[in-house]
């Protein structure tokens, strides 16, 4: 059985405007470093969305831990904060400034979740998938209408004693030497 390492980075942080920023660049840097760059995006807009949320609820203090876990084909984001008051997903407002980040979380991630967290806290969640969706393109239609013999790339070795090209040459390499 091939077991594959898990890849596990953790920060702790005051959930203060500042601080959000500069978490969203270590989370950046550790996906570009993990080879998941078409993940940044996504996962920097989801931490800086729980980030802000903590920034903007929690209770008593904003002290708050993000963690950012690979496991084979799944990137989980989470951020453990000290308030044990559950996030409410609601329907806001069309003219609303806030009360969209955790729908957003949800729409933009694979799946999402909170739970307790001991006697005090609480941990939001999301999921990635790093692999791609497979999506199959139509074939595409040749656009020779006539059949056309190949062109030679490579330089012939030899003729043949009727004077005329043989019709199988050996391959030559286009590396000098």
């Amino acid at each position: 059985m091939i077991s594959y390492p898990s890849r596990h980075c953790t920060v702790e942080l005051q959930a203060l405007p500042s601080r959000i920023g500069q978490v969203r660049r270590i989370v950046s840097a550790q996906l570009r470093y993990w080879h998941l760059d078409p993940l940044i995006d996504r996962a920097s807009l989801g931490v800086t969305e729980l980030l802000s949320n903590v920034h903007r609820h929690a209770q008593p203090d904003k002290t708050c831990t993000v963690e950012i876990e690979l496991l084979l084909d799944r990137l989980t984001v989470s951020v453990r904060d000290g308030d044990p008051r559950m996030p409410v997903v609601d329907d806001a407002e069309p003219l609303a400034t806030c009360g969209r980040g955790l729908a957003m979380v949800a729409a933009m991630s694979e799946s999402w979740g909170v739970r307790p967290d001991g006697e005090s806290g609480k941990v939001v969640w999301f999921t990635l998938p790093t692999s791609a969706p497979v999506v199959s393109a139509p074939p595409l239609r040749s656009r020779r209408t006539v059949q056309e013999k190949p062109t030679r790339r490579f330089a012939e070795v030899g003729a043949c004693a009727d004077g005329l090209r043989p019709d199988h040459a050996p391959a030559r390499s286009a590396v000098a030497g």
